[in-house]
């Protein structure tokens, strides 16, 4: 093992990552609160604000994946939808199999500067976690309690908002609902059945409903869908605790991009639509099994450099105070100074737990474990 390899799997270095993170999140919910007086005065001029405030955030986790563990992302896409990512309003298709998938979605984001700006249908409990659901309540992020009749007028109010909305913005859905796991899958093949759809190997059924009532809000302001089917290389199955400890994957991304026009208005024939592009999905997953590369030329979209920027500054602003504590927790010995040490090491500690539990698939929503057995 090399010195560099080495140094990432200490756990002073983890603890010190989680440190900066935590502690970049407090601060910046803090003034995204701020800011909230700004929204009578100039709802725009708060929007741009909370982009870029969010993007201190945000960044620090995609820096994690692209410049701390090194994962490559190669992009599997038409060349001439390529020039056209990052300059349009996007509702974007992912699928739902990895513990850090959100993180390669947030990737793809960042690749073509809408980071900071991306959306994504959340679950209303994470509105009230701090950094992360904090930053997404400031951002207008669509929350829903994933019960149908009382999601409804929310979720179409909060797409609705998003229509005047200043920076071009990707909006990411699972529309599986929820993260595959294979009694989740038993399940919903068994919905599969008794509905006379096809059944589908890599994949749950996609949730219709939430899907139609995104376009049905969005069309005429979003001009297209990506459809995003992540995998891995040679059986990797990536975790966010083996990207804290610098471990290299190897992502491969296939992107499609259908002009809304191809999508059905009728919510029934929507779902149809959406049903058959699950289909293509899973075709598409099952070549990918068998010849290990998704079709089309390999685009590896270049790193931009803020993801380090942004990292390297909160660093340099958040490490020297900690070191200056540390040097006099030495010289002094003090209580108070031992006590605020050992404070900051509990929070470090608990936010690195936090983040990890986030992901893990066997701590995972149990949504759809019971609620699959319902109609969509």
């Amino acid at each position: 093992m090399d010195i560099i390899a080495f140094l990432k799997s200490q756990f002073i270095c983890l603890l010190l990552i989680c440190y900066i993170f935590v502690m970049t999140g407090l601060i910046i919910n803090f003034l995204q609160l701020c800011t909230l007086p700004l929204w009578l005065i100039n709802k725009q001029l708060y929007r741009r604000i909370n982009c870029r405030l969010a993007y201190c955030i945000a960044s620090q986790l995609v820096w994690l994946l692209e410049w701390w563990s090194g994962t490559e992302c190669v992009l599997y896409t038409d060349r001439k939808n390529y020039m056209k990512y990052g300059t349009e309003n996007a509702i974007v298709i992912l699928n739902h199999n990895y513990e850090i998938d959100f993180l390669c979605g947030w990737d793809f984001c960042e690749r073509f500067g809408v980071l900071g700006s991306s959306k994504v249908l959340a679950k209303k409990e994470l509105a009230y976690v701090p950094l992360i659901g904090w930053m997404w309540y400031f951002l207008e992020i669509v929350f829903c309690k994933r019960q149908w009749e009382e999601d409804r007028k929310n979720v179409v109010q909060s797409l609705l908002n998003l229509r005047d909305y200043p920076e071009i913005f990707w909006f990411l859905i699972h529309c599986e609902g929820t993260r595959f796991t294979e009694k989740k899958h038993q399940i919903s093949m068994q919905v599969a059945e008794s509905k006379g759809l096809p059944k589908l190997k890599y994949h749950l059924l996609p949730r219709t409903r939430g899907f139609a009532l995104t376009v049905q809000c969005l069309r005429g302001v979003v001009p297209v869908v990506y459809d995003a089917t992540l995998n891995f290389r040679n059986g990797e199955n990536p975790t966010l605790l083996g990207t804290l400890h610098g471990k290299k994957y190897h992502a491969d991304l296939h992107v499609r991009r259908i002009p809304m026009e191809e999508i059905p208005e009728d919510e029934m024939e929507c779902a149809n639509w959406l049903h058959k592009l699950y289909q293509e999905k899973d075709h598409l997953q099952d070549e990918y099994f068998k010849k290990g590369t998704f079709p089309g030329t390999p685009i590896k979209p270049p790193t931009r450099p803020w993801v380090l920027v942004n990292w390297l500054f909160w660093s340099a602003l958040l490490l020297f105070p900690l070191f200056k504590l540390v040097a006099n927790l030495i010289i002094s010995g003090s209580s108070l100074t031992l006590i605020t040490f050992s404070l900051i090491i509990i929070v470090a500690s608990v936010g690195m737990r936090w983040m990890i539990g986030m992901t893990e698939i066997q701590k995972g929503s149990s949504y759809g474990n019971n609620e699959m057995k319902q109609n969509n």
